[in-house]
């Protein structure tokens, strides 16, 4: 039994649209001037494919920052957020995101400084902010946090920290370690951990 044409073509589009974001990925963290011809090269499609794709620069970016986001949320799986106390959960999942952005530093200065519809962003966050509110609420109930404040209101505090800290680190404000650890400190004394 052989695949019908329309399952083979869907297939090739696959491939062909992962080899463009694995391709764009690579190329933008380390040329953020490359081109749409330079990113076709490195993936070995026509530039024709990588339009049908992608229309604009701006959804190229858009689709790598998905692509890096669910890179992301697999490095914060992996640092097993439920298990020990949840302070200690939260800073391996700080390390986890940091790890996936100190991979594409030149890529993620680049997206940052697009400018961001609020409802994709947000979108775009879901998963974190469900692992975030996850660790916040068992610290709550195992004591570790005080509960004075919304969990929700907490969740989206530490994301745009974590995105103020970030920001401090690439303006040279702040020094990379130091800005970990402003960010550690902020966390920790916003969610009321004990001992912070």
């Amino acid at each position: 039994m052989t695949a019908s044409p329309d399952r083979n073509r869907r297939a090739d589009a696959r491939r062909s649209r992962t080899a463009i974001l694995d391709a764009a990925v690579q190329v933008l963290n380390a040329r953020p001037g490359a081109g749409v011809a330079v990113i076709a090269a490195a993936a070995g499609v026509s530039r024709q494919t990588v339009y049908a794709h992608f229309p604009t620069r701006e959804r190229l970016l858009s689709a790598v920052l998905d692509r890096l986001t669910a890179e992301t949320v697999a490095e914060m799986d992996a640092a097993d957020l439920d298990a020990g106390p949840a302070a200690e959960a939260l800073l391996r999942l700080l390390d986890a995101g940091a790890r996936t952005a100190g991979r594409y530093p030149v890529l993620m200065r680049q997206i940052s400084e697009l400018p961001a519809d609020p409802h994709e962003d947000a979108e775009r966050h879901t998963e974190i902010a469900d692992r975030l509110r996850r660790i916040i609420r068992r610290g709550r109930q195992m004591g570790e946090f005080d509960d004075r404040l919304p969990v929700d209101w907490l969740v989206a505090a530490v994301i745009r920290l974590s995105h103020a800290a970030s920001a401090e680190r690439d303006a040279g404000r702040l020094p990379g370690a130091e800005a970990d650890e402003v960010l550690r400190t902020s966390l920790l004394r916003l969610l009321g951990a004990r001992g912070a």
